[in-house]
């Protein structure tokens, strides 16, 4: 049932679903807090949405944005925009304001798809999306104030089973999605990702994860992050299924797990750190989980959570531009993420291009030895795709070493972006926005130490002459035009800044210290 490579390579994945949903329809593919979807349904839900695309013209290369929390329904759209060659456009659902106009009108979608309490949330973005049609989705038990309005069209009945929709599948160089990554220095970037793309992140999820028939794969994580979109392709190349909650939590974690029969956890951030500040209990080894597996387990916790909860740490890295996993950690070498997948080589260079001696730091390098595993760029933005994708190689600006054995060791980012909750947070634009407020003359923004996850968000601002902040109104108002991950916990009220020559602040110079701001979770 397992492909080998070089089928992954030449093929994308919408085939492969049909072969599947056609070979046991009644499998389960997934279940959505128990409750179960079979390959059956997902096929005609899916067919049902396609075909209606097909009957607004949206086709091949065309745009979609969707907001949706993880469902059945999202589900179905996302294989529906897949055999229509659409392409599928997912938008955090904690977006909002400033960020989620961006992006709308940078991927100027044909259709946009969202939560229907979301819809308010868009028109409040002051997005220009013009005649763009949306279609709401109320949702099983929705409030009957967050129902479609007259100027939407209820996306429910475009679910419903109909005919099945037969159409040649895309080519796996087609792009299959745009992935949003929160930018470094400037605007959020869309990652071009192609058919190829996400069937190698599902073989990578199934390497990372050592996913084997009759597997649960426990999903916490988003459809419209890259680390739960990865996980939809795990039910086509081994026999699992997923076993969806609707968000993480921490205090009911074991629990859910158990409940679902999970035999592997996922992690990114401080998922780890969240689940061992938890009380020990009689009950830590009490489930069937053999791996957890991800990126982000800090080395001083590694061993003491294998042996607390007696699961494997399998650790990787990878980016979205490469098809989300990079290297795999498969040998147990505490802090190393370990070497390179089969379809990806990786160097770590110095700034001249020269690779660097073992235990030595550079920028990550990574190559696609298979073709095809790169992303082709980042849409309507060909600066930075000229900046990443240099002589066929990914410039990750990302910091490295490797061992002597040749694990990849990861040591931070070499970007101006901080890394908080699970999500890469850009400078750039949590800057934009708080130098938006009517007191506010400069700002910076850095990464600090956090209790819990790799970094919290400290926010330094300057007033406006004759002005006063207070950090507490300041936090309400970046809280209404911010992600909640995106919102500083941290602000600290500065007279001045230290410059560099070309009037760039030096953030080097910033404190780091945590007892001279003001504490958004303190006060």
């Amino acid at each position: 049932m397992t492909p080998s490579h070089s089928t992954a390579a030449d093929e994308g994945f919408v085939s492969l679903f049909r072969v599947q949903a056609r070979a046991a329809p009644e499998r389960v593919y997934a279940r959505f807090d128990g409750t179960p979807l079979s390959f059956g349904a997902l096929q005609r839900r899916s067919d049902a949405f396609a075909a209606t695309l097909a009957s607004r013209g949206i086709g091949r290369g065309e745009r979609v944005a969707v907001m949706l929390r993880n469902s059945a329904d999202a589900l179905a759209v996302m294989f529906g925009l897949a055999k229509a060659g659409a392409v599928w456009v997912p938008v955090n659902a904690r977006q909002r304001g400033e960020g989620l106009r961006y992006i709308l009108e940078h991927a100027a979608p044909r259709l946009v798809i969202a939560e229907a309490d979301l819809v308010p949330v868009i028109r409040d973005s002051g997005a220009a999306l013009g005649a763009t049609p949306l279609l709401a989705r109320d949702g099983a038990g929705g409030d009957d104030s967050a129902a479609p309005r007259a100027a939407e069209t209820a996306l429910e009945p475009m679910l419903a089973p109909g005919a099945a929709f037969a159409s040649t599948p895309p080519r796996p160089e087609d792009i299959a999605a745009i992935m949003y990554t929160s930018g470094t220095t400037g605007r959020p970037k869309g990652v071009l990702v192609t058919h190829r793309m996400l069937r190698l992140a599902g073989e990578g999820a199934a390497l990372v994860s050592a996913a084997r028939d009759g597997d649960v794969l426990f999903v916490w994580e988003p459809l419209y992050h890259i680390g739960g979109a990865q996980l939809i392709l795990l039910p086509l190349l081994r026999d699992v299924s997923l076993a969806f909650v609707e968000r993480f939590s921490a205090s009911r974690f074991w629990e859910q797990v158990r409940d679902c029969g999970a035999t592997q956890i996922h992690y990114l951030g401080g998922i780890l750190q969240m689940l061992l500040k938890q009380p020990p209990g009689p009950r830590d080894r009490d489930h069937g989980v053999r791996i957890a597996w991800g990126g982000g387990c800090p080395a001083e916790i590694w061993t003491e959570f294998e042996r607390r909860f007696g699961v494997v740490i399998r650790e990787c890295y990878g980016m979205t531009e490469a098809s989300s996993f990079t290297t795999c950690n498969d040998s147990g070498v505490v802090g190393a993420v370990g070497r390179p997948l089969p379809w990806l080589s990786v160097a770590v260079l110095d700034e001249a291009g020269t690779p660097v001696a073992p235990g030595e730091r550079g920028e990550i390098v990574v190559r696609a030895v298979s073709p095809g595993a790169l992303t082709p760029g980042y849409y309507r933005d060909p600066e930075a795709t000229a900046a990443a994708l240099r002589d066929g190689a990914l410039h990750t600006g990302d910091l490295g070493s490797f061992d002597a054995e040749g694990n990849l060791r990861f040591h931070g980012r070499l970007k101006d972006c901080v890394r908080c909750k699970g999500e890469n947070v850009s400078a750039w634009e949590v800057e934009h926005v708080a130098a938006g407020h009517p007191a506010v003359e400069d700002c910076a923004m850095i990464g600090v130490a956090a209790e819990i996850g790799e970094s919290d968000i400290k926010l330094f601002v300057r007033p406006k002459p004759g002005m006063h902040i207070d950090p507490a109104a300041l936090s309400q108002w970046l809280g209404a035009r911010l992600a909640p991950y995106q919102n500083p916990r941290y602000i600290a009220i500065v007279e001045a800044f230290e410059r560099t020559p070309s009037q760039r602040i030096m953030k080097h110079r910033l404190s780091t210290r945590l007892d001279d701001a003001w504490d958004r979770l303190r006060s």
